[in-house]
């Protein structure tokens, strides 16, 4: 019986919690809630120097050549000058639902962005830079990170795979 009452009693705490925590996002609204974790933007990365997370909520797509850290995809690698492919990341981003620009440097090559997610405004940081390659092409690394959470369920990956294949198909186009 008096477990039954226990079970009881932690099941409508929780229920209380959950529908506290409900009101809280609701009344705040989901980008002011998530910003007491800190800025949804993390700033700007050196790719060379880049340390993964230990956590599985980022995805790098880069080159050895250009990053010390192990890749999840290989970047992007055109025959067009990095000139010439800054600004079709740019266009091809502008494009995507959910996503700000907070940063860009085109004589660095670096863009930095903040994405959110559609229903609870989960914010992600991506960089990316565009550099020359040895053989007078470019490549364009990325990199996608959760600023909350532990697991990003693939979100960011999948991200870097959908930009990828976008930059890749404008470039073609060109």
């Amino acid at each position: 019986m008096t477990t039954r009452r226990t079970f009881k009693s932690v099941a409508a705490g929780l229920a209380a919690l959950m529908l506290l925590a409900f009101g809280a996002l609701l009344l705040i609204g989901p980008e002011r809630l998530w910003a007491r974790f800190g800025p949804p933007d993390l700033g700007a990365v050196d790719f060379a120097t880049l340390q993964r997370r230990d956590t599985p909520n980022d995805a790098l797509a880069c080159l050895p050549d250009f990053c010390a850290a192990a890749a999840d995809m290989p970047a992007l690698v055109t025959t067009r000058s990095a000139a010439d492919v800054f600004p079709s990341v740019q266009e091809v981003v502008a494009g995507e639902p959910g996503v700000e620009q907070v940063a860009a440097d085109a004589e660095a090559g670096t863009l930095r962005y903040v994405a959110r997610s559609r229903l609870l405004k989960f914010p992600d940081t991506i960089n990316v830079q565009v550099v020359a390659t040895n053989e007078g092409g470019a490549a364009v690394l990325l990199y996608s990170r959760s600023q909350i959470g532990r697991g990003d369920m693939g979100v960011n990956r999948a991200r870097l795979e959908r930009w990828t294949a976008l930059i890749k198909a404008r470039l073609e186009q060109l």
